[in-house]
């Protein structure tokens, strides 16, 4: 299951986390961010105990989105030992989030 991160939580979940960390920067609103948010939820079930998979609501959390330049959504960040390793913008195949986590193992 997808963790939700929030502005006030990010340092605790992500910055210090012990696994590696895929983040899911999305939106109610934005078609693209739907199409992709059940393949995260997938992601999440398949990495159960090797990382962290995370959603941000941009709407609802902006410090976070704008500390880390989030411009487009659905945009995805990949974290290992609290620095942003990787990412991938719009909605994206399966296979290339997986490859990209699989990189950070």
């Amino acid at each position: 299951m997808e963790v939700e991160i929030t502005d006030q939580n990010f340092e605790e979940l992500v910055k210090k986390a012990d696994k590696p960390v895929m983040i899911d920067f999305w939106a109610e609103w934005c078609g693209p961010c739907r199409m992709i948010g059940p393949v995260v939820e997938e992601i999440a079930g398949e990495y159960d105990g090797k990382a962290i998979i995370g959603k941000v609501d941009v709407d609802k959390n902006p410090e976070i989105s704008a500390q880390l330049g989030i411009r487009n959504i659905p945009t995805i960040l990949f974290v290992k030992n609290g620095e942003i390793v990787d990412k991938s913008v719009g909605a994206v195949p399966k296979a290339q989030l997986t490859s990209k986590l699989d990189a950070i193992l």
